[in-house]
């Protein structure tokens, strides 16, 4: 089954929830436009289960351990994490590109894989698909706010891990059944190409 992104799209993400799921039961229609437009404004069909409860603490107090694929031909991998999530957005540089620099406003090309901090599994990476990269207007509401506000200041070349908590991903609502309510995700994302805006 061709595996779509779970990041794009959330252009009124407080006014309505996100929602997502593979349930046969749900309408095909509405199941694939909300595979294929990561984030995509849905309602969600069952009341979800939320996420484990994990205290969230201060990013100076916890130690999240990077990816240690720094090979920007290899699908990175990410280490499972211990401790509580962070309360907010931690960027980590694993490759420093020596390109461009993405800025709001923007239109950049990335490629990245995504795990659920609580159990390390991947739910969703661009790296599965052909083509493998994704486009997006940086910092225009099109992508979780952890990547609006996660990727300003990558340069081209650069391979960044971004731990977002829930209130910068899907927050309450999640996005079943792959991410649940109150879920921190943590990302690594490669900056590909970036095309100034005007």
């Amino acid at each position: 089954m061709r595996r779509t992104p779970l990041i794009l799209a959330v252009l009124a993400l407080a006014a309505t929830g996100c929602g997502s799921s593979n349930d046969d039961k749900t309408d095909s229609n509405s199941t694939e436009a909300a595979k294929s437009t990561p984030g995509a404004l849905n309602s969600v069909p069952t009341k979800p289960k939320k996420a484990e409860d994990k205290k969230a603490v201060p990013a100076e107090q916890t130690t999240i351990k990077p990816s240690p694929t720094t090979n920007l031909k290899q699908k990175p991998r990410i280490p499972r994490q211990a401790g509580d999530p962070p309360a907010t957005l931690v960027k980590q540089d694993i490759v420093t590109g020596t390109g461009a620099t993405a800025e709001t406003g923007d239109n950049v090309t990335v490629r990245y894989v995504g795990v659920r901090f609580r159990d390390n599994q991947q739910f969703d990476a661009s790296w599965d698909r052909k083509p493998n990269s994704f486009p997006f207007p940086l910092g225009a509401g099109q992508v979780i706010q952890g990547w609006d506000k996660g990727i300003v200041g990558m340069k081209v070349g650069g391979r960044r891990q971004l731990t977002i908590p829930p209130d910068l991903a899907y927050g309450a609502q999640g996005f079943p059944p792959d991410i649940l309510p109150n879920e921190t995700l943590i990302f690594v994302v490669d900056l590909k190409k970036v095309q100034k805006s005007g």
